[in-house]
C-alpha cells in the first residue's frame, strides 16, 4: 500500500509533520528543586496511573540536522587556501544562524540554523598557521617561526599558497610541533566548543580529522567525542605522523576510552581512496580477519556517504540497473590527484557495494567489518557549513561565490570547482539535542544522510506491522515497540514470512517536493553470490509501474535561465507499507531507503543566473537531491 498525503502540491499534513519531526516527548522528572514547580504539578510516582498522554506515552525520538565535518583556519590546507580570518567560534555562530563575514569580505548566513555542528580541523599541524600569525610563545625562536617569516615576505607578492610551496616544502619535511603548543591549541578548541554548546537547542561536538593517506589514496577519518572539554581536552588529537593506519587510530580511541571518555571514527570519501577504503585487505596487506572486522564495526559505526568531494552511495558501473546511480560522481583520481583511477578500484570505494561485501565477509569471518550507517557532511574548509544549492560557499575560500569560480580549479587539484557538490548533512534521530543523545544515536546508527536538503525520513522493519497501523498517528511507537528503526538488526522472526517495513518521507519545508521512495536490498543468495536490487515502493503523482516495470519520470520544471523550479509536480509527503516479495529466510540481507526529490537547479545554475555568466562546460544544470537511510540488517538464525 502506498499512501500519498496531501490534496495539493504545496501543503501537507501538519499533524504528520509534527509527529515525524518532533516525536512524542516525555517530561523527565527533575524534582522540585530543579524545576521550581510545586510537588502537585510534578509527575506522580512510578506505577501511578496518569491521564496526560505525554506522561504515559513512551519516549520516541526527534530528528536533528547538522554537519559533523567542517574545517576552519585551524586546518593547514584551509589556512593556506585563504581561510585566514574564519575561526572556530565563527563556524559555531554561523551554524547557529548568525551572520558572519567570509575571508573575501562577503556576508554569509544560513536560511535556517543547524541543530548541531562538529568542527573537525586536521590533527596534522593543528592550529600551526594561526599560531604563527598570532606569535604564540611556544613557537618563538623555532625553525617553524623562521620559515614562517620567509613565507610572509613572499606571500605579500605571490599569495599564501605559492609562498608555502616555495618556502615550507622547499626546506624539507615540517618540523614537529612543540607539544605545549598543540596542547594549548587543542584545549582552547575544546573550550570554544563548550562555550557555544546549548544543550537542547544547539549542540557542539568536539572532534578533529585524522588525515591518514597512503601514496595519495584517501583513508581519512573524522573523530568525534561524546565528552566535553574537561575530558576531551586531556588527550591530544591523534595525527597521521603517529600512525598512518586506521588500526592505529582505533588503538588511540581505545586508549581514550580507557581514560574515561567515549569516541568514534567516521571514514569518508572512499571514492578517492583508489580501492583502499573498503578493501578486503588491511593497510599492511593482510587479509581482513575477525578481529579487524570487530574493531572496525566497533569504532566506525557510520560512514560519510556524501559530501563536497563527490557522492559515495554507489557508482553506475557497480549498479548498472540503477538509473540514479550516476550522481555527483568523482571517479578519476585519488584524493591527492596524483594517481588515476583504475576500474577494479571502484568496487572497494562505494557504500552500497561495501555493505554487500560486508555480508559475504561476515559469512567467512563471523563478523561484518562494513556494518555501518550512513551520514553526510560538508567537508567545507571555509568555516561555513553551507549545503543548499542556492547558498553554496565552496570547499575552500578561493571557491566562494564569484562570477569565475565555476571555471577555476579546486585548490590546485585536477577537478574544477564546478565538480564540487553542495553536500551534505547528517540527520540524527535522538530523544534530545545533546552531545550524549546525538553520540549514542550515531553509535546505534539511527541516522541518515542527505545531500543538503532536510527531508524527514523514518524507516522501521518488523514482522507483523499491518497496513492499517501505518495510518495511526503514533505509528512510530509501533515501529519501536514491535520492530526496529534504521541502523538496527532485525532478528529472525522464525516463521519464514517476509519482513515488513514502514517508510515515511516528508519534504524539506523550504525545498522541493518528493519524486519517490526506493528500497535498496543487498543479499547473499543460496549459491553464495552477492546480489543487489532496487525497488520503487512509493511514487508521487499517482504514478504506477507499467506492465514491464518501467516508471514514467516525475518530470522537470527547472527554468535554467532564471534558476527556478515549481512544486507543481511531485508530492510533499510519501508513506508506504512494504513487504519484501523475494525474501528467503536463509539468506542474509540488508535494506536501506533512498528518497529522491524532483529536479531542482544545481548551484552552478544559481551562480550563472546570479552573475549573468554561462554555466561551465560539463556542469549539470539540475539535480535530484536525495536522502539515504542507514540500513536494517537481517541475519538468519544460526548464522
Amino acid at each position: 500500500m502506498t499512501r500519498l498525503v496531501g490534496s495539493t502540491k504545496t501543503l501537507f499534513c501538519t499533524a504528520s509533520l509534527a509527529l515525524l519531526t518532533y516525536g512524542v516527548a516525555v517530561a523527565v522528572p527533575l524534582g522540585k528543586a530543579q524545576t521550581g514547580e510545586p510537588a502537585s504539578l510534578l509527575p506522580k510516582a512510578a506505577g501511578e496511573r496518569q491521564y496526560s498522554p505525554p506522561l504515559r506515552a513512551p519516549r520516541t525520538n526527534n530528528v536533528y540536522f547538522g554537519d559533523l565535518h567542517l574545517h576552519t583556519n585551524i586546518s593547514t590546507d584551509a589556512y593556506l587556501q585563504g581561510t585566514v580570518a574564519t575561526s572556530q567560534a565563527d563556524a559555531y555562530r554561523f551554524a547557529m544562524g548568525q551572520t558572519v563575514q567570509t575571508d573575501s569580505g562577503m556576508p554569509a548566513r544560513l536560511k535556517r540554523p543547524l541543530d548541531f555542528l562538529a568542527v573537525t580541523d586536521h590533527a596534522e599541524n593543528y592550529g600551526l598557521y594561526p599560531g604563527l600569525d598570532a606569535g604564540h610563545p611556544a613557537l618563538a625562536g623555532t625553525e617553524l617561526e623562521q620559515r614562517w617569516r620567509s613565507v610572509q615576505s613572499i606571500a605579500a607578492e605571490k599569495g599564501l599558497r605559492a609562498a608555502f610551496g616555495s618556502v615550507i616544502r622547499a626546506n624539507g619535511p615540517m618540523p614537529e610541533l612543540p607539544e605545549k603548543f598543540v596542547r594549548d591549541e587543542w584545549a582552547k578548541s575544546a573550550r570554544i566548543a563548550d562555550q557555544y554548546n546549548r544543550p537542547g537547542h544547539f549542540t557542539t561536538v568536539i572532534g578533529y580529522e585524522w588525515t591518514g593517506m597512503i601514496k595519495g589514496d584517501n583513508l581519512h577519518r573524522v573523530v568525534l567525542y561524546r565528552d566535553g572539554a574537561d575530558q576531551a581536552g586531556k588527550t591530544l588529537p591523534f595525527n597521521a605522523a603517529l600512525g598512518n593506519d586506521p588500526e592505529d587510530l582505533w588503538q588511540a580511541l581505545e586508549s581514550y576510552e580507557a581514560s574515561g571518555g567515549q569516541g568514534l571514527a567516521i571514514a569518508h570519501n572512499g571514492n578517492v581512496s583508489n580501492g583502499r577504503m573498503f578493501s578486503p585487505k588491511t593497510v599492511s596487506g593482510q587479509a581482513i580477519d575477525a578481529r579487524y572486522a570487530e574493531q572496525r564495526q566497533r569504532w566506525e559505526p557510520v560512514y560519510e556517504a556524501t559530501q563536497v568531494k563527490g557522492d559515495g552511495e554507489t557508482h553506475p558501473s557497480l549498479s548498472p540497473d540503477d538509473p540514479f546511480a550516476d550522481f555527483e560522481t568523482w571517479d578519476r583520481y585519488n584524493v591527492a590527484g596524483s594517481t588515476a583511477k583504475e576500474p577494479w578500484m571502484l568496487r572497494y570505494e562505494y557504500a552500497r557495494q561495501a555493505l554487500i561485501d560486508g555480508l559475504k565477509l561476515e559469512q567467512e569471518l563471523g563478523a561484518n567489518p562494513f556494518q555501518f550507517g550512513m551520514i553526510g557532511g560538508s567537508d567545507s574548509h571555509t568555516g561555513l557549513a553551507t549545503t543548499a544549492e542556492d547558498n553554496f560557499f565552496g570547499k575552500f575560500a578561493n571557491g566562494g561565490p564569484s562570477p569565475d569560480r565555476m571555471r577555476d580549479k579546486s585548490a590546485g587539484q585536477p577537478q574544477n570547482n564546478w565538480q564540487l557538490g553542495a553536500s551534505g548533512l547528517t540527520a540524527i534521530w535522538a530523544p534530545e539535542n545533546t552531545r550524549e543523545a546525538l553520540f549514542d544515536a550515531l553509535k546505534r546508527r539511527e541516522v541518515y544522510a542527505t545531500t543538503g536538503t532536510r527531508i524527514r525520513l523514518r524507516f522501521f522493519g518488523g514482522w507483523d506491522f499491518t497496513k492499517e497501523e501505518l495510518n495511526y498517528a503514533d505509528y512510530a511507537r509501533i515501529g519501536y515497540e514491535r520492530g526496529v528503526p534504521m541502523g538496527s538488526e532485525l532478528a529472525d522472526g522464525g516463521s519464514g514470512e517476509s519482513p515488513v517495513f514502514f517508510l515515511h518521507a516528508i519534504k524539506d519545508p523550504d525545498a522541493a517536493n518528493l519524486d519517490r521512495i526506493q528500497i535498496v536490498k543487498g543479499w547473499i543468495d543460496n549459491s553464495g553470490t552477492p546480489r543487489e536490487k532496487l525497488f520503487d515502493v512509493a511514487l508521487s503523482d499517482s504514478r504506477k509501474p507499467d506492465k514491464n516495470g518501467g516508471i514514467e519520470p516525475v518530470g522537470n520544471t527547472v527554468d535554467v535561465a532564471n534558476a527556478r523550479y515549481s512544486n507543481s509536480i511531485g508530492d510533499p509527503e510519501l508513506m508506504t507499507w512494504w513487504r519484501d516479495p523475494e525474501f528467503d529466510p536463509n539468506q542474509p540481507a540488508f535494506y536501506y531507503v533512498r528518497v529522491l526529490e524532483i529536479p531542482t537547479p544545481r548551484w552552478t545554475t544559481y551562480d550563472a543566473a546570479f552573475y549573468n555568466v554561462p554555466i561551465a562546460t560539463g556542469a549539470p544544470e539540475f539535480l535530484q537531491e536525495r536522502a539515504y537511510s542507514s540500513p536494517i540488517w537481517y541475519r538468519p538464525t544460526g548464522s
